[in-house]
Protein backbone atom coordinates (compact mmCIF):
# COMPACT_ATOMS: atom_id res chain seq x y z
CA UNK A 1 0.00 0.00 0.00
CA UNK A 2 2.67 2.37 0.61
CA UNK A 3 4.61 1.41 -2.46
CA UNK A 4 1.09 2.46 -4.96
CA UNK A 5 0.63 5.41 -2.60
CA UNK A 6 3.90 6.70 -3.82
CA UNK A 7 3.04 5.82 -7.13
CA UNK A 8 -0.19 8.60 -6.91
CA UNK A 9 2.20 10.97 -5.26
CA UNK A 10 4.71 10.90 -8.04
CA UNK A 11 2.38 11.25 -11.15
CA UNK A 12 0.54 13.82 -9.37
CA UNK A 13 2.04 16.64 -11.61
CA UNK A 14 2.58 14.31 -14.88
CA UNK A 15 -1.09 15.46 -15.86
CA UNK A 16 -1.75 11.68 -16.30
CA UNK A 17 -5.82 13.03 -15.61
CA UNK A 18 -5.74 15.57 -18.15
CA UNK A 19 -4.38 13.23 -20.96
CA UNK A 20 -6.99 10.70 -19.98
CA UNK A 21 -10.14 13.24 -19.90
CA UNK A 22 -8.60 14.56 -23.53
CA UNK A 23 -8.54 11.27 -25.12
CA UNK A 24 -12.12 10.13 -24.01
CA UNK A 25 -13.51 13.64 -25.25
CA UNK A 26 -12.00 13.33 -28.61
CA UNK A 27 -13.81 9.26 -28.65
CA UNK A 28 -16.97 10.54 -27.12
CA UNK A 29 -17.28 13.51 -29.71
CA UNK A 30 -17.09 10.70 -32.32
CA UNK A 31 -19.11 8.46 -30.92
CA UNK A 32 -21.88 11.24 -30.27
CA UNK A 33 -21.49 12.45 -34.13
CA UNK A 34 -21.36 8.23 -35.04
CA UNK A 35 -24.37 7.61 -33.21
CA UNK A 36 -26.12 10.56 -34.29
CA UNK A 37 -25.86 10.44 -38.33
CA UNK A 38 -26.61 6.50 -37.98
CA UNK A 39 -29.97 7.75 -35.56
CA UNK A 40 -30.76 10.08 -38.57
CA UNK A 41 -30.27 7.45 -41.31
CA UNK A 42 -32.84 5.04 -39.48
CA UNK A 43 -34.63 5.13 -36.25
CA UNK A 44 -34.28 1.77 -35.81
CA UNK A 45 -30.84 2.76 -34.30
CA UNK A 46 -31.96 4.74 -31.98
CA UNK A 47 -30.86 1.72 -28.82
CA UNK A 48 -29.00 1.12 -26.06
CA UNK A 49 -27.25 -1.40 -27.79
CA UNK A 50 -26.21 0.72 -30.67
CA UNK A 51 -24.75 2.91 -27.91
CA UNK A 52 -22.89 0.62 -26.44
CA UNK A 53 -21.50 -1.26 -29.74
CA UNK A 54 -20.07 1.76 -30.87
CA UNK A 55 -18.12 2.85 -27.95
CA UNK A 56 -16.72 -1.25 -28.11
CA UNK A 57 -15.78 -0.56 -31.35
CA UNK A 58 -14.02 2.81 -31.06
CA UNK A 59 -12.16 1.04 -27.80
CA UNK A 60 -10.10 -1.10 -30.05
CA UNK A 61 -8.50 2.02 -31.39
CA UNK A 62 -8.40 4.31 -28.37
CA UNK A 63 -7.72 2.40 -25.33
CA UNK A 64 -4.62 0.56 -26.52
CA UNK A 65 -2.95 4.07 -27.33
CA UNK A 66 -4.00 5.45 -24.05
CA UNK A 67 -3.00 2.50 -22.11
CA UNK A 68 0.53 3.01 -23.78
CA UNK A 69 0.48 6.73 -22.47
CA UNK A 70 -0.70 6.03 -18.93
CA UNK A 71 1.65 3.28 -18.87
CA UNK A 72 4.48 4.96 -20.42
CA UNK A 73 4.12 8.05 -18.34
CA UNK A 74 3.87 6.07 -15.22
CA UNK A 75 6.81 4.23 -15.75
CA UNK A 76 9.21 6.76 -17.67
CA UNK A 77 10.34 8.51 -14.51
CA UNK A 78 11.94 5.53 -13.02
CA UNK A 79 14.29 5.13 -16.32
CA UNK A 80 15.31 9.30 -15.31
CA UNK A 81 18.20 9.89 -12.89
CA UNK A 82 18.60 6.67 -12.09
CA UNK A 83 15.54 6.39 -10.32
CA UNK A 84 14.88 2.86 -10.87
CA UNK A 85 18.42 2.30 -9.10
CA UNK A 86 17.74 4.44 -5.96
CA UNK A 87 14.80 2.86 -5.30
CA UNK A 88 15.78 -0.65 -5.52
CA UNK A 89 17.90 0.31 -2.53
CA UNK A 90 15.22 1.00 -0.09
CA UNK A 91 13.36 -2.44 1.93
CA UNK A 92 10.38 -2.73 -0.99
CA UNK A 93 11.31 -5.29 -3.64
CA UNK A 94 11.09 -5.04 -7.11
CA UNK A 95 7.90 -6.95 -7.25
CA UNK A 96 6.02 -4.51 -4.73
CA UNK A 97 6.87 -1.76 -7.05
CA UNK A 98 5.91 -3.55 -10.15
CA UNK A 99 2.63 -4.29 -8.37
CA UNK A 100 2.21 -0.93 -7.66
CA UNK A 101 2.65 0.39 -10.63
CA UNK A 102 0.18 -2.02 -12.14
CA UNK A 103 -2.52 -1.22 -9.78
CA UNK A 104 -2.04 2.99 -10.21
CA UNK A 105 -2.15 1.94 -14.06
CA UNK A 106 -5.37 0.36 -13.98
CA UNK A 107 -6.99 2.10 -11.73
CA UNK A 108 -6.89 5.36 -13.95
CA UNK A 109 -8.02 3.08 -16.26
CA UNK A 110 -10.97 2.18 -14.65
CA UNK A 111 -11.93 5.39 -13.92
CA UNK A 112 -11.92 5.88 -17.86
CA UNK A 113 -13.85 3.00 -18.70
CA UNK A 114 -16.23 4.01 -15.81
CA UNK A 115 -16.74 7.63 -17.40
CA UNK A 116 -17.63 5.94 -20.87
CA UNK A 117 -20.57 3.98 -19.36
CA UNK A 118 -21.63 7.39 -17.67
CA UNK A 119 -21.02 9.42 -21.17
CA UNK A 120 -23.18 6.22 -22.24
CA UNK A 121 -25.98 6.78 -20.18
CA UNK A 122 -26.25 10.60 -20.58
CA UNK A 123 -26.29 10.42 -24.21
CA UNK A 124 -28.92 8.33 -24.44
CA UNK A 125 -31.10 9.98 -22.41
CA UNK A 126 -30.22 13.12 -24.22
CA UNK A 127 -31.37 11.64 -27.69
CA UNK A 128 -34.50 10.26 -25.66
CA UNK A 129 -33.48 6.57 -26.08
CA UNK A 130 -37.02 4.16 -24.53
CA UNK A 131 -36.32 2.12 -21.58
CA UNK A 132 -33.69 2.97 -18.42
CA UNK A 133 -30.36 2.42 -19.33
CA UNK A 134 -29.74 -1.38 -19.31
CA UNK A 135 -27.45 -1.94 -16.07
CA UNK A 136 -26.52 -5.62 -17.38
CA UNK A 137 -24.80 -4.94 -20.58
CA UNK A 138 -23.31 -1.92 -19.02
CA UNK A 139 -21.46 -3.93 -16.38
CA UNK A 140 -20.56 -6.28 -19.06
CA UNK A 141 -19.38 -3.73 -20.97
CA UNK A 142 -17.13 -2.10 -18.07
CA UNK A 143 -15.93 -6.04 -16.94
CA UNK A 144 -15.00 -7.21 -20.71
CA UNK A 145 -12.97 -3.88 -21.65
CA UNK A 146 -11.20 -4.06 -17.79
CA UNK A 147 -10.48 -7.29 -18.36
CA UNK A 148 -8.97 -6.42 -21.75
CA UNK A 149 -6.99 -3.45 -20.39
CA UNK A 150 -5.38 -5.53 -17.79
CA UNK A 151 -3.74 -7.90 -20.06
CA UNK A 152 -2.78 -5.04 -22.61
CA UNK A 153 -1.19 -3.26 -19.62
CA UNK A 154 1.05 -5.69 -18.41
CA UNK A 155 2.43 -5.97 -21.92
CA UNK A 156 2.93 -2.29 -22.06
CA UNK A 157 4.51 -2.17 -18.00
CA UNK A 158 6.91 -4.70 -19.27
CA UNK A 159 8.24 -3.40 -22.37
CA UNK A 160 7.61 0.15 -20.41
CA UNK A 161 10.40 -0.72 -17.80
CA UNK A 162 12.30 -3.04 -19.87
CA UNK A 163 13.32 -0.70 -22.49
CA UNK A 164 14.71 2.85 -21.91
CA UNK A 165 13.48 3.96 -24.71
CA UNK A 166 9.36 4.57 -24.55
CA UNK A 167 9.12 5.18 -28.02
CA UNK A 168 8.99 1.40 -28.45
CA UNK A 169 5.95 1.14 -26.23
CA UNK A 170 4.04 3.76 -27.30
CA UNK A 171 5.17 2.19 -31.36
CA UNK A 172 3.25 -0.99 -29.78
CA UNK A 173 0.69 1.35 -28.17
CA UNK A 174 -0.40 2.48 -31.55
CA UNK A 175 0.17 -0.94 -33.23
CA UNK A 176 -2.24 -2.32 -31.02
CA UNK A 177 -4.92 0.46 -31.82
CA UNK A 178 -4.62 -0.67 -35.75
CA UNK A 179 -4.94 -4.01 -34.55
CA UNK A 180 -7.93 -3.15 -32.59
CA UNK A 181 -9.89 -1.48 -34.98
CA UNK A 182 -8.79 -3.77 -38.46
CA UNK A 183 -9.50 -6.63 -36.01
CA UNK A 184 -12.87 -7.37 -37.20
CA UNK A 185 -11.73 -7.99 -40.82
CA UNK A 186 -10.38 -10.82 -39.91
CA UNK A 187 -11.84 -14.16 -39.12
CA UNK A 188 -12.27 -15.11 -35.54
CA UNK A 189 -9.42 -17.54 -35.04
CA UNK A 190 -7.26 -15.42 -36.18
CA UNK A 191 -8.83 -11.96 -34.43
CA UNK A 192 -8.55 -13.77 -31.24
CA UNK A 193 -4.89 -14.10 -31.60
CA UNK A 194 -4.53 -10.50 -31.16
CA UNK A 195 -5.37 -8.74 -27.63
CA UNK A 196 -6.32 -5.88 -28.57
CA UNK A 197 -9.55 -7.16 -30.53
CA UNK A 198 -10.71 -8.45 -27.10
CA UNK A 199 -12.53 -4.90 -26.64
CA UNK A 200 -14.89 -5.64 -29.60
CA UNK A 201 -15.08 -9.81 -28.91
CA UNK A 202 -15.59 -8.76 -25.17
CA UNK A 203 -18.29 -6.44 -25.50
CA UNK A 204 -22.03 -7.34 -24.85
CA UNK A 205 -23.21 -6.36 -27.97
CA UNK A 206 -21.98 -7.16 -31.20
CA UNK A 207 -23.90 -5.96 -34.65
CA UNK A 208 -24.76 -8.73 -37.00
CA UNK A 209 -25.00 -8.85 -41.00
CA UNK A 210 -28.13 -10.26 -42.76
CA UNK A 211 -28.63 -10.41 -46.57
CA UNK A 212 -30.30 -6.78 -46.71
CA UNK A 213 -29.66 -5.20 -43.57
CA UNK A 214 -28.63 -5.53 -40.07
CA UNK A 215 -29.13 -5.48 -36.20
CA UNK A 216 -27.50 -5.21 -32.82
CA UNK A 217 -27.85 -8.40 -30.61
CA UNK A 218 -26.93 -8.25 -27.45
CA UNK A 219 -26.46 -11.54 -24.91
CA UNK A 220 -23.90 -12.65 -22.20
CA UNK A 221 -19.91 -12.00 -22.90
CA UNK A 222 -18.30 -15.43 -24.12
CA UNK A 223 -16.90 -17.14 -20.70
CA UNK A 224 -14.00 -18.69 -23.19
CA UNK A 225 -12.62 -15.33 -24.48
CA UNK A 226 -13.08 -14.24 -20.86
CA UNK A 227 -10.88 -17.04 -20.04
CA UNK A 228 -8.13 -16.45 -22.24
CA UNK A 229 -8.29 -12.59 -21.46
CA UNK A 230 -7.56 -13.45 -17.89
CA UNK A 231 -5.00 -15.83 -18.46
CA UNK A 232 -3.25 -13.47 -21.06
CA UNK A 233 -3.60 -10.51 -18.09
CA UNK A 234 -1.69 -12.85 -15.72
CA UNK A 235 0.94 -14.36 -17.71
CA UNK A 236 2.33 -11.22 -19.52
CA UNK A 237 2.38 -9.65 -15.74
CA UNK A 238 3.73 -12.45 -14.33
CA UNK A 239 6.61 -12.79 -17.32
CA UNK A 240 7.25 -8.96 -17.01
CA UNK A 241 7.39 -9.15 -13.30
CA UNK A 242 9.94 -11.77 -13.72
CA UNK A 243 12.13 -10.32 -15.97
CA UNK A 244 11.92 -7.46 -14.66
CA UNK A 245 13.13 -8.80 -11.48
CA UNK A 246 16.29 -10.54 -12.77
CA UNK A 247 17.38 -7.68 -15.43
CA UNK A 248 20.54 -6.05 -14.70
CA UNK A 249 20.02 -2.02 -13.28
Amino acid sequence: MKALALEYYKIRRKKIGLMLAMFLAAEALWAAMSISISISRSAANASWEAIIFSIASMNGLFLPILSAIVVSRICDMEHKGSTWKLLMTTSVGRHHVYGAKYVCANSLMLCGIAAQAAFMIGFGYYKGIEGTPPAGLLLQFICGALLTTLAITALQQWISLAVRNQAFALCLGMLGGFLGTTSGLFPASIRHLFIWSYYLDLSPVTYVYDASAGAYVSGGLPLGLLAVALLAAAALYMAGNYHLSRQEI
